[in-house]
């Protein structure tokens, strides 16, 4: 038999089972490097993820209150409630309890949050592998209790916070508003930072069925609260203003006003109103154009409420006096280049006094052409016109004056009848407020500061606080023109603001509403400048009713001149405020100097007895 020998290995073959052991081994070996490397790090991340849980711990918002400590604006902690629906599914299973008993005590769940058991139960089915769903938002401790007694798996609680203004609508335009990703408006939005403080977090280990177990020292950083801010609003003082306020443009069908009170020793704003108003409580519901801080950011044309601010310069410099007479001839007077100036009344003279008073526009504009612009922009520069007063609020508008190079012989006879110029209301009752403290230029400012555990209060970094204050005319010349004011109320165009207790010193103004290159509307602006009492100022007001409804005035008997539509609502502000703060009745009036007094128009000094009204107010 003969013998065969093997086959001799083919090179081919034996070549390509060496590639394919090469091609193994490099698989082999990519296998274990990614293992080690970053696969080694996915394996971990997704272990962490299954024994770690980690958790937002909130700072709460901190509160704001009114000078007197009463909550403005609060936090209420809350909870929200949440669903693991593949632990829920996995925990039935586990305990041997079947889908039919998961579907009742969903049904249990479903009728403490008024939610219909059928959805919410296709909901956990079809989110089987879902670890979080939001169930319910805002619960009270009530229905969390309820909840809590179904001891149901995979059900939990997250807590949150709600923002909460106790007072309504009360001061809204200060206070602002909140989103979803902290302040919109106002303060809330201003102080943002300051509010909201900064959120913590937690880290906890979980057994298997997600229950915690320990937390390290290194997985946990506590939540730094927001701290508490404290203003210089008194809501009593805000609430005559605003009920007023809407009183005023209510009866005479105004489209907006504004209201600001104001200390004017201190700069302290005691009241910010604006009407209409909203409920920071619920933003959505209100139109962006009525969340506007009008008192702030929609400046205009003043009228004869700037005249004080011309006259005080003018008498400090010397430039007249208040016994100086000046022949007005009539209600029409023609300037040098031909221009007409109008009064509502004519008269034949009028002593620099009763300029003011009467509000002559013929008067104060000789007064300007004396002056002349580069004393009158000076002037009204010194006040703080044509630059925000820096309030801590958001979007304050300057207001405007042009520059001075750009003032043409018009401008002169203009800005004495307060037009060719836009304030603010904030503005005048900063401006007014020189009248009332000797001369100085005080920083209107909202904030006292931030709320010490002790219950002390801090001033924060960027308050306007400040005790060095520019002296924008001398203490003289302030008090001249603050006796002045004080005949506005008694034998001026103020006559409905006087009060029978205490002494007011005001101004009047109505300004045609311009229409831009058009010239000027039938419409009007209402507006009153005061403060009282007049021997010790302790509140000055700015009361502005934009656009009183001319047709309903004039069919109803009403007049929508600013002394007949926002004097008396003023006025009314200011008595219940001094009425609030306790502050004693006014002594007579006295008279004007024997000089002065023999060169006004029709005096009469029986004009100046007044009756008390409240006894016990003096007292």
């Amino acid at each position: 038999m003969t013998q065969t020998s093997p086959p001799e290995p083919s090179a081919l073959r034996a070549a390509t089972l060496f590639v394919a052991l090469g091609v193994v081994g490099a698989m082999l070996i990519g296998r274990v490097a990614y293992l080690q490397t970053y696969g080694r790090e996915q394996t971990i991340r997704k272990a962490e993820r299954q024994q770690h849980m980690s958790m937002t711990l909130q700072a709460r918002r901190g509160c704001i209150f009114d000078r007197n400590g009463m909550l403005m604006a609060g936090t209420i902690e809350t909870r929200t409630l949440f669903l693991d629906c593949k632990f829920m599914q996995d925990a039935y299973q586990e305990d041997g309890k079947s889908l039919v008993q998961m579907d009742d005590d969903l049904r249990k769940l479903a009728d403490i949050l008024d939610k219909d058991a059928f959805e919410l139960s296709q909901l956990v089915s079809d989110k089987f592998e879902s670890r979080y769903i939001k169930l319910a938002e805002h619960l009270d401790d009530s229905a969390c209790s309820e909840i809590e007694k179904l001891d149901l798996p995979g059900v939990g609680f997250i807590p949150d916070h709600v923002r909460y203004y106790p007072m309504g609508s009360l001061g809204a335009h200060v206070l602002g508003g909140m989103g979803k990703d902290g302040g919109l408006e106002g303060l809330e939005l201003k102080y943002e930072k300051t509010l909201a403080g900064k959120n913590g977090y937690v880290r906890e280990l979980k057994d298997a069925r997600r229950r915690p177990i320990s937390v390290a020292a290194e997985d946990y950083l506590p939540p730094e609260h927001g701290q508490h801010v404290v203003l210089t609003l008194d809501a009593n003082i805000q609430m005559i203003a605003e009920q007023e306020l809407a009183t005023t443009c209510e009866s005479y069908r105004a489209q907006r006003g504004e209201a600001i009170i104001l200390d004017p020793q201190t700069g302290e704003i005691l009241a910010l109103a604006n009407w209409p108003t909203f409920n920071p409580q619920n933003l959505e519901d209100s139109l962006p154009t009525v969340r506007r801080n009008s008192a702030l950011v929609m400046p205009y044309e003043p009228g004869s409420t700037l005249k004080p601010f011309i006259v005080g310069p003018a008498l400090a410099a010397g430039t007249t006096r208040w016994g100086e007479v000046f022949p007005i001839h009539g209600p029409r007077w023609t300037t040098y280049y031909n221009r007409k100036v109008t009064d509502v009344h004519g008269y034949d003279q009028l002593a620099l006094w009763d300029v003011l008073v009467k509000s002559s526009n013929i008067g104060m504009s000789m007064l300007a052409e004396r002056m002349g612009n580069t004393a009158l922009h000076g002037a009204l520069r010194s006040f703080g016109f044509g630059k925000p007063s820096g309030i801590e609020l958001p979007g304050e508008d300057p207001g405007r004056l042009s520059p001075l190079k750009i003032w043409t012989k018009y401008s002169t006879e203009s800005i004495a009848q307060g037009y060719e110029m836009m304030v603010t209301p904030l503005q005048l009752a900063r401006a007014f407020s020189v009248y009332a403290n000797g001369g100085r230029l005080v920083n209107p400012h909202l904030l006292k500061g931030s709320l010490n555990v002790d219950g002390s209060v801090d001033a924060l970094p960027n308050s306007k606080q400040s005790s060095m204050l520019p002296q924008v005319i001398d203490a003289g010349a302030a008090a001249q023109v603050r006796r002045i004011l004080c005949d506005v109320p008694v034998r001026g165009t103020a006559t409905k603001a006087r009060s029978n207790t205490w002494n007011i010193f005001g101004k009047t103004g109505t300004a045609h509403v311009s229409a831009g290159k058009a010239g000027y509307e039938e419409k009007y602006t209402s507006s009153f400048l005061a403060g009282a009492p007049y021997e010790n100022p302790r509140v000055v007001i700015a009361f502005i009713i934009h656009e009183p409804d001319k047709a309903h005035c004039l069919a109803n008997g009403l007049s929508y001149y600013g002394g007949a539509v926002a004097a008396p609502g003023a006025s009314r502000v200011l008595e219940r405020t001094l009425a609030y703060l306790q502050v004693p009745a006014s002594p007579d009036l006295p008279l004007p100097p024997p000089d002065v007094a023999a060169v006004l128009y029709n005096f009469n000094a029986k004009q100046y007895e007044r009756k008390v009204a409240t006894a016990s107010v003096r007292e």
